[in-house]
């Protein structure tokens, strides 16, 4: 009878779950960046909001040379302000700096729409269809940080996908901007861009109507600038023998 050939037994690997890979700097410096931005954005974090290297840090759960470099690339893109010997600060755009804003915005807005239909990029077109519907949910929700957050991004959306990388970044600073003069200057019903403006934009771009939807962008621009109250302050003049008389 042939001998049984008998193969040598090993014990089976021990199963180990690895732990996850810790997050990059980078990583995490893009994830502070990104929610810095979406709470501008949204109106949760107001202009002259001090941005605490340490407060942040903890928050974050991450060291204070990594909020650093967050807060100077955030100055960079104008959000943020830096005063010396006090710290960094959500930016506040003064009336005349946001009526800049929207001119600029004039320059370069109508263009990218064209460069948008000459792209004819039909999945860009469905996120920029999606934020529309998303924004009128919102809307109808009475959901208001949102509804500003969705309309600013539907601007940048179609920046970004326009094709234009010096244009997309210039559109990212200035829509940031207007959303922090809207919530200093805003009237009441300033809250975001009008009920229909973005829908009828859309059509215009479905339709590759050009000159049409370049027309009404700049009609969209001219309605959000007017609804905002830039008038200069004008203090009550002070009547120094009420203010010094004795009560």
């Amino acid at each position: 009878m042939p001998a049984h050939k008998h193969t040598p037994w090993t014990p089976a690997k021990r199963r180990t779950s690895a732990a996850p890979p810790a997050p990059t700097g980078l990583v995490v410096r893009s994830a502070i960046f990104d929610r810095i931005l979406q709470a501008v954005m949204e109106h949760r974090l107001p202009p002259g909001t001090k941005l605490v290297e340490d407060r942040l840090a903890e928050l974050f759960d991450t060291s204070r040379a990594q909020v650093r470099d967050v807060l100077t690339r955030l100055t960079d893109e104008g959000v943020v302000t830096t005063i010396p010997n006090r710290g960094a600060f959500i930016a506040s755009p003064t009336p005349d700096e946001t009526r800049e804003v929207f001119e600029a915005r004039r320059l370069i807005e109508p263009a990218l729409v064209r460069r948008f239909i000459e792209q004819g990029d039909g999945l860009a077109l469905v996120g920029l269809r999606t934020l529309v519907e998303q924004e009128e949910q919102a809307r109808a929700r009475q959901d208001r940080p949102v509804m500003v957050r969705l309309s600013g991004e539907f601007h940048l959306r179609l920046a970004e996908s326009a094709g234009n990388r010096m244009l997309e970044r210039s559109m990212r600073a200035l829509t940031l901007l207007s959303s922090l003069a809207i919530f200093l200057y805003d009237a009441p019903h300033a809250t975001a861009c009008r009920e229909d403006e973005h829908r009828s934009l859309l059509a215009a771009i479905e339709r590759r109507r050009a000159d049409r939807a370049a027309a009404l962008m700049l009609e969209h621009l001219d309605h959000i600038e007017a609804s905002l109250d830039l008038r200069p302050a004008h203090d009550a003049p002070v009547d120094l023998a009420a203010a010094l008389m004795p009560r």
